[in-house]
């Protein structure tokens, strides 16, 4: 069972990467998944996040109980919930928008500059795209030909193109820092492109192509089957 938590403020279509991920693995992966989602008192511009289960198995209770991993996209999201994650857990923040004084103590810590990248792209709303790209990269949760698949119709037709060229910045991105290629294979340590903090207060280098720059409606998505996010 993987137990996800992503996180942010209203407005950084938080809900909508957790519903993404949860069609990914359900409808494109063939797993079970379900969504549960909480706001703080204001809808835009407080802190929101969106856990998400995802199994092998039918998932018989569908909230979130300790996330084995974690991705922050503004400060309060990671000051709320960055602690709350297993001692091995994954944590994923962007860069930009969250500040950690020192690494926190978990088994895997990634940033990504996902706001930057977007506003790179164009639209700085495809920002939760991007970290959708980095999620994908950097866990084993989904496959990035399901989520490939499961993206176009889970975006406005306008803006499909925008939103798969966000996914494919953010998963090339965390592929860099895994010193891996978009094939599979392994690059030169000299030839990685980029880097990220990993593990607990280790760090690793950004290289050459880093981009400049519990109130809840449960919503259970069974195998092929997806809840709607917002």
């Amino acid at each position: 069972m993987n137990e996800i938590r992503i996180s942010g403020f209203g407005g950084q279509g938080i809900i909508k990467c957790g519903y993404i991920v949860g069609k990914t693995a359900s409808l494109f992966d063939g797993k079970f998944a379900t969504l549960t989602q909480s706001f703080g008192p204001e809808a835009r511009g407080s802190a929101c996040s969106a856990q998400v289960l995802v199994d092998d198995e039918p998932i018989r209770y569908p909230y979130v109980t300790t996330p084995d991993t974690v991705v922050a996209m503004s400060q309060e999201a990671y000051d709320r919930f960055g602690a709350d994650i297993t001692q091995d857990g994954t944590l994923l923040i962007d860069e930009d928008l969250v500040k950690s004084l020192e690494p926190p103590k978990v088994g895997k810590f990634y940033s990504i500059p996902a706001t930057r990248i977007a506003e790179q792209l164009g639209l700085r709303l495809v920002a939760n795209i991007v970290m959708f790209g980095f999620f994908t990269a950097m866990t084993d949760i989904i496959t990035p030909g399901a989520a490939r698949e499961a993206l176009p119709s889970s975006v406005p037709a306008r803006f499909v193109e925008l939103n798969m060229k966000a996914f494919e910045q953010g998963y090339e991105y965390g592929l860099a820092v895994l010193g891996k290629l978009p094939d599979g294979g392994e690059e030169k340590p000299e030839e990685t492109k980029s880097g990220a903090n990993a593990g607990a207060g280790s760090k690793r280098e950004a290289g050459s192509k880093k981009a400049k720059g519990k109130s809840s409606s449960g919503k259970n998505t069974g195998k092929k089957k997806a809840t709607q996010g917002e």
